[in-house]
C-alpha cells in the first residue's frame, strides 16, 4: 500500500509540474471546474479534458483492479448539504485542497499553508461533532 501511495503522490507531483510548466496554471480542481463555465469552449479544452479525466480515471482503474465498494451511511440531504458547503468554502477560501495543499504549500505560500491548516482543522472538528455529538 505504501508503494502505491508513493507512486500516486509522484504522479500528482508530475501532473502539477507539467501544468505549471507548460500552461502557467496552478492545479486547483475547484478553480478549473469554476473557470470551465466562465470562458468559451475554445479556451477551455484543457479544463474540459482535465475534468473528463477525473471522471473516467476510476472507471479505467477499476478494469485493472476492482475498487473496493464504499457505503455512505449518512443522510442523503446531509451529504448534499456537505457538498454544497465544500463548494462554497472552496470559493470563499480562493481554492481547494488541491490548489492550496498540493501547489500552494509546494510554493511556500503562507496563505496556502493557513488555508490547508484550516481545511484540516475543520475536517477534524466535523468528524468529531458527527461521531461524538450527533450520532
Amino acid at each position: 500500500m505504501i508503494i502505491q501511495s508513493v507512486i500516486g503522490g509522484g504522479l500528482i507531483g508530475i501532473a502539477v509540474s507539467i501544468l505549471l510548466l507548460f500552461n502557467g496554471k496552478v492545479l486547483g480542481v475547484s478553480g478549473i471546474l469554476g473557470e470551465l463555465f466562465n470562458h468559451r469552449l475554445s479556451q477551455n479544452y484543457w479544463r474540459l479534458f482535465f475534468i473528463i479525466g477525473l471522471l473516467i480515471s476510476p472507471i479505467i482503474c477499476n478494469t485493472f483492479k476492482p475498487i473496493p465498494l464504499t457505503e455512505m451511511t449518512s443522510n442523503n440531504l446531509l451529504i448534499i448539504a456537505g457538498g454544497l458547503l465544500v463548494g462554497f468554502g472552496s470559493r470563499l477560501g480562493s481554492g481547494c485542497t488541491s490548489g492550496h495543499g498540493v501547489c500552494g504549500i509546494a510554493r511556500f505560500s503562507l496563505r496556502s499553508l493557513i488555508a490547508t491548516m484550516t481545511f484540516i482543522l475543520f475536517g477534524f472538528m466535523t468528524v468529531y461533532v458527527m461521531q461524538k455529538m450527533l450520532i
